[in-house]
Protein backbone atom coordinates (compact mmCIF):
# COMPACT_ATOMS: atom_id res chain seq x y z
CA UNK A 1 0.00 0.00 0.00
CA UNK A 2 1.13 3.41 -0.32
CA UNK A 3 0.02 6.81 0.25
CA UNK A 4 -0.56 10.09 -1.82
CA UNK A 5 -2.45 12.98 -2.12
CA UNK A 6 -5.98 12.69 -3.65
CA UNK A 7 -6.68 13.61 -6.74
CA UNK A 8 -9.73 16.13 -7.54
CA UNK A 9 -10.64 13.54 -10.22
CA UNK A 10 -10.91 11.31 -7.46
CA UNK A 11 -13.94 13.16 -5.09
CA UNK A 12 -16.40 10.78 -6.48
CA UNK A 13 -14.49 7.37 -5.44
CA UNK A 14 -13.74 9.35 -1.88
CA UNK A 15 -17.15 10.34 -1.02
CA UNK A 16 -18.25 6.33 -2.39
CA UNK A 17 -15.68 5.64 0.44
CA UNK A 18 -17.25 8.01 2.69
CA UNK A 19 -20.41 6.38 2.24
CA UNK A 20 -19.64 2.59 2.98
CA UNK A 21 -17.99 3.92 6.17
CA UNK A 22 -21.30 6.02 7.12
CA UNK A 23 -22.94 2.61 6.62
CA UNK A 24 -20.58 0.75 8.56
CA UNK A 25 -20.38 2.95 10.87
CA UNK A 26 -24.72 2.69 11.31
CA UNK A 27 -23.96 -1.17 11.58
CA UNK A 28 -21.97 -1.22 14.01
CA UNK A 29 -23.53 1.05 16.92
CA UNK A 30 -22.29 4.91 15.84
CA UNK A 31 -25.33 6.17 13.49
CA UNK A 32 -24.50 9.86 14.52
CA UNK A 33 -21.34 10.63 14.19
CA UNK A 34 -21.19 11.21 10.52
CA UNK A 35 -25.42 10.52 10.37
CA UNK A 36 -26.05 10.87 6.14
CA UNK A 37 -24.24 14.18 5.43
CA UNK A 38 -21.33 14.35 6.87
CA UNK A 39 -17.74 14.55 5.63
CA UNK A 40 -19.80 16.98 3.49
CA UNK A 41 -18.44 16.97 0.10
CA UNK A 42 -17.46 20.48 -0.34
CA UNK A 43 -15.16 19.81 2.30
CA UNK A 44 -13.39 17.19 0.75
CA UNK A 45 -13.13 18.78 -2.17
CA UNK A 46 -11.75 22.22 0.00
CA UNK A 47 -9.21 19.25 1.77
CA UNK A 48 -7.97 18.33 -2.08
CA UNK A 49 -7.57 21.97 -3.00
CA UNK A 50 -5.59 22.47 -0.02
CA UNK A 51 -3.65 19.56 0.06
CA UNK A 52 -4.25 17.75 3.01
CA UNK A 53 -6.73 15.02 1.33
CA UNK A 54 -4.79 11.93 1.11
CA UNK A 55 -5.70 8.11 0.03
CA UNK A 56 -3.73 4.99 1.02
CA UNK A 57 -3.76 3.07 -2.63
CA UNK A 58 -2.97 -0.97 -3.43
CA UNK A 59 -3.05 -1.98 -6.85
CA UNK A 60 -4.29 1.53 -8.49
CA UNK A 61 -7.62 0.90 -5.96
CA UNK A 62 -8.17 3.59 -3.15
CA UNK A 63 -8.39 1.16 -0.10
CA UNK A 64 -9.18 4.26 2.17
CA UNK A 65 -8.62 8.41 2.57
CA UNK A 66 -7.93 10.84 5.52
CA UNK A 67 -7.15 13.95 6.29
CA UNK A 68 -4.25 15.26 7.14
CA UNK A 69 -2.47 18.23 8.40
CA UNK A 70 0.78 19.70 10.47
CA UNK A 71 -0.83 22.64 11.71
CA UNK A 72 -2.62 22.69 15.38
CA UNK A 73 -6.44 22.01 14.97
CA UNK A 74 -7.89 25.20 17.07
CA UNK A 75 -10.77 22.67 18.68
CA UNK A 76 -7.76 21.06 20.23
CA UNK A 77 -6.44 23.96 22.39
CA UNK A 78 -8.75 23.29 25.12
CA UNK A 79 -9.23 19.95 26.56
CA UNK A 80 -11.67 18.84 29.65
CA UNK A 81 -11.33 15.76 32.01
CA UNK A 82 -7.49 15.37 30.92
CA UNK A 83 -4.58 16.64 29.26
CA UNK A 84 -2.42 15.91 26.12
CA UNK A 85 0.12 13.73 26.31
CA UNK A 86 2.80 16.53 25.67
CA UNK A 87 2.90 20.39 24.18
CA UNK A 88 4.78 20.15 21.39
CA UNK A 89 4.19 20.28 17.89
CA UNK A 90 1.81 17.93 15.83
CA UNK A 91 -0.15 16.48 13.52
CA UNK A 92 -3.87 15.60 12.84
CA UNK A 93 -5.94 12.95 11.25
CA UNK A 94 -9.61 13.74 10.30
CA UNK A 95 -12.16 12.11 8.47
CA UNK A 96 -10.31 8.70 8.17
CA UNK A 97 -12.40 6.13 6.07
CA UNK A 98 -11.93 2.90 4.53
CA UNK A 99 -13.47 1.24 1.72
CA UNK A 100 -13.48 -2.23 3.42
CA UNK A 101 -11.46 -3.98 0.83
CA UNK A 102 -8.20 -4.19 2.32
CA UNK A 103 -7.45 -5.55 6.40
CA UNK A 104 -5.37 -2.65 7.96
CA UNK A 105 -5.74 0.04 5.61
CA UNK A 106 -7.05 2.15 8.45
CA UNK A 107 -4.04 1.51 10.78
CA UNK A 108 -1.97 1.56 7.67
CA UNK A 109 -2.83 5.57 7.56
CA UNK A 110 -2.42 6.42 10.78
CA UNK A 111 0.59 4.56 10.93
CA UNK A 112 2.10 6.68 7.82
CA UNK A 113 0.74 10.24 9.44
CA UNK A 114 2.54 9.35 12.43
CA UNK A 115 6.02 8.69 10.33
CA UNK A 116 5.36 12.15 9.09
CA UNK A 117 5.38 14.36 12.56
CA UNK A 118 6.20 11.63 15.02
CA UNK A 119 3.38 13.51 17.44
CA UNK A 120 0.06 12.77 16.16
CA UNK A 121 -3.68 13.90 17.54
CA UNK A 122 -6.91 12.52 16.54
CA UNK A 123 -10.63 12.23 17.96
CA UNK A 124 -13.69 10.38 17.34
CA UNK A 125 -16.98 9.91 18.90
CA UNK A 126 -17.85 8.09 22.05
CA UNK A 127 -20.29 5.47 19.83
CA UNK A 128 -17.23 4.60 17.54
CA UNK A 129 -16.30 1.63 19.42
CA UNK A 130 -14.17 0.46 16.35
CA UNK A 131 -11.92 3.38 15.66
CA UNK A 132 -11.21 3.72 19.57
CA UNK A 133 -9.75 0.21 19.30
CA UNK A 134 -7.90 0.96 16.26
CA UNK A 135 -6.22 3.49 17.72
CA UNK A 136 -5.17 1.91 21.05
CA UNK A 137 -3.70 -1.16 19.12
CA UNK A 138 -1.46 1.06 16.98
CA UNK A 139 -0.32 3.12 20.16
CA UNK A 140 -2.66 5.88 20.56
CA UNK A 141 -3.56 6.98 24.52
CA UNK A 142 -7.15 8.37 25.35
CA UNK A 143 -6.48 12.38 26.71
CA UNK A 144 -9.49 13.73 27.66
CA UNK A 145 -12.75 15.54 25.70
CA UNK A 146 -12.21 18.20 23.06
CA UNK A 147 -15.65 20.18 21.72
CA UNK A 148 -15.50 20.82 18.30
CA UNK A 149 -16.98 24.02 16.43
CA UNK A 150 -20.40 23.03 16.49
CA UNK A 151 -19.98 21.83 20.00
CA UNK A 152 -20.34 18.18 19.71
CA UNK A 153 -18.12 16.67 22.09
CA UNK A 154 -15.53 13.90 21.37
CA UNK A 155 -12.56 11.77 23.15
CA UNK A 156 -9.37 12.80 22.15
CA UNK A 157 -6.30 10.84 21.14
CA UNK A 158 -2.57 11.03 20.97
CA UNK A 159 0.58 9.06 19.99
CA UNK A 160 3.92 10.35 20.52
CA UNK A 161 7.24 9.40 19.69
Amino acid sequence: MEIRKTKIEELDKVMAIYAHARQFMAETGNPNQWGNIKPRREWIAADIKNGNSYVCVEKDEIAATFFYSNEPDPTYAQIYDGAWVNDRAYGVVHRIASAGTIKGAGSFCLNWAFAQCGNLKIDTHHDNIVMQNTLKKNGFVYCGIIYLEDGDERMAFQKEA
